[in-house]
């Protein structure tokens, strides 16, 4: 059975956990989904800004001693996670993405290089089966809000760790800001390009950092580091907000865009062409995001952030 979830639907993982007891073989390598509406380029028109919170949550890991293995769930491009093995000592690092398109971008970067490696997987059901090395540190940057049931998940991962492991996390819990409600509200106001109603925001399986440091101490962490951060960017100007979440907010919208039920059945004025609903849908954000944030040349970009460490 093929199942998946970052990148895709969301799937209970109390309902993999229950088929892998039922004794269902269960494929990490995901569940193959029409489109991957993951765009490396875009993602990286942005490279700077996203690895400041990279780099601070690196810098909390502890440095790993002997053949310590590292797996970065989450990867995407993989160009901050080529650089884990020289920064904390791994002998090997492996990154995991469901993207297709994000894995093409990064395997080029492991080429001639023994310790690091990347796979297709999905975050939902990593840590269920075991793994060939337990890993000394299981670090995930700005990927957990695309699965469902954080407790859960949480555990999973912990409890593959080698004894003395480490797991860092940091997850985006922006959802508040301005920027990110427009989606639903255009979406809402545009009910022929989603019949099935706007998308749920990624955020919204996204806990407090009180609820975080609860699950980590409960699963046994010696130490641990939990905090809010707010990182600030300065954008050249309101526009660019657009640009920021097309390769990642706006995801689902994309995907909900490209599905068979938002074909129009008729050919009515008015009714946008299948290859360019997403544009349309982007114009329609960018004219209600300037009404609301105005035209502001910089704009600051607030983004608020949990970044999580423990060793258990």
């Amino acid at each position: 059975t093929d199942i998946g979830g970052f990148g895709g639907a969301l799937v209970p993982t109390a309902a993999v956990a229950w088929l892998v007891g039922a004794g269902v073989e269960i494929s990490c390598q995901t569940r193959l989904v029409s489109t991957d509406a993951w765009q490396p380029e875009q993602y990286d028109r942005f490279a700077a800004e996203r690895r400041q919170p990279f780099d601070e949550l690196v810098g909390l890991c502890h440095p790993l001693e002997g053949d310590g293995v590292v797996y970065d769930l989450g990867c995407g491009p993989g160009t901050l996670t080529a650089e884990l093995g020289e920064r904390l000592g791994a002998s090997k690092v492996i990154g995991v993405d469901a993207s297709p398109a994000m894995l093409a971008k990064a395997e080029p970067l492991a080429i001639g290089r023994d310790d690091l490696v990347f796979e297709r997987g999905d975050l939902a059901a990593f840590g269920i089966e075991p793994l060939p090395t337990p890993p000394s540190l299981i670090l995930s940057n700005a990927a957990l809000h695309w699965v469902d049931q954080h407790p859960a998940v949480i555990e999973q991962w912990c409890r593959a760790l080698a004894h003395g492991g480490q797991l860092a996390v940091q997850v985006p819990t922006n959802h508040d800001h301005p920027a990110y409600g427009l989606a639903s509200t255009v979406a809402e106001e545009h009910p022929e390009w989603f019949p099935d109603g706007p998308p749920p925001l990624p955020s919204y399986t996204v806990l407090t950092p009180e609820h975080y440091a609860q699950i980590l101490h409960g699963l046994g962490a010696v130490e641990q580091h939990v905090a809010l951060r707010v990182f600030t960017h300065e954008l050249a100007g309101t526009g660019d907000v657009l640009e920021w979440i097309k390769s990642t907010t706006l995801k689902p919208f994309r995907q909900a865009l490209e599905s068979p039920s938002a074909i129009p059945k008729t050919d009515e004025p008015g009714s946008p062409a299948e290859d360019d609903r997403f544009e349309q849908f982007c114009r329609a954000y960018r004219e209600r995001l300037i009404i609301q944030e105005g035209i502001r040349h910089p704009y600051l970009f607030t983004f608020k952030r949990i970044v999580m460490w423990a060793r258990f």
